[in-house]
């Protein structure tokens, strides 16, 4: 049997300006003082591909435009929306008082496996990643709900930012969208 790639007429994507019209999932992500733009790229496409609503991006994070942003989102950042919140941990307390939902990715003493999170879709999630060495502040990580890990079994204790993101978004994706 012969698997033939998909032409990018087959793959029938949506415009820009379709995409700001579709329904997002209620997912808000947070970048805490995450340090590689390639990384923010990635999270960037990662997020157009599973329609999340927003991207905050905070603290050392860097900005669109960036040319090594641009390299890794490939036109993600014309469509998800962001903003730059300079201090993450009063957009966490802003958003929590507003009836967010807060979730770290973090390597906690009472953080869940993904596959046994609770998404609980009567709020509006916010998930945040941290820092490339340093992960989620412990400050965010202590106004959290619920913290999430990702289990793992080889000699290295995390995953690279852009990776953990597009496991976590496609597992909240994947609820959203039964």
């Amino acid at each position: 049997m012969q698997r033939q790639k998909k032409t990018m007429e087959e793959l029938d994507r949506v415009s820009g300006a379709e995409y700001k019209k579709l329904k997002k999932k209620p997912l808000l992500v947070v970048l805490d003082n995450v340090r590689s733009a390639h990384n923010v790229g990635s999270v960037f496409r990662t997020c157009d591909a599973f329609l999340i609503e927003k991207i905050y991006l905070c603290g050392i994070t860097p900005v669109p435009p960036n040319p090594e942003i641009h390299k890794t989102a490939l036109g993600a950042t014309e469509s998800v929306e962001w903003e730059y919140a300079e201090n993450a941990d009063l957009l966490i307390q802003d958003l929590k008082a507003s009836g967010h939902l807060m979730y770290s990715v973090e390597q906690t003493h009472k953080s869940i496996p993904l596959s046994e999170t609770p998404v609980f879709k009567t709020n509006k999630c916010v998930l945040v990643f941290g820092h490339e060495v340093y992960g989620v502040s412990q400050s965010i990580v202590n106004q959290s709900d619920i913290c999430i890990e990702i289990p793992q079994s080889g000699t290295k204790h995390s995953l690279n930012i852009s990776v953990c993101a597009g496991i976590v978004l496609y597992h909240f994706f994947s609820e959203y969208s039964v």
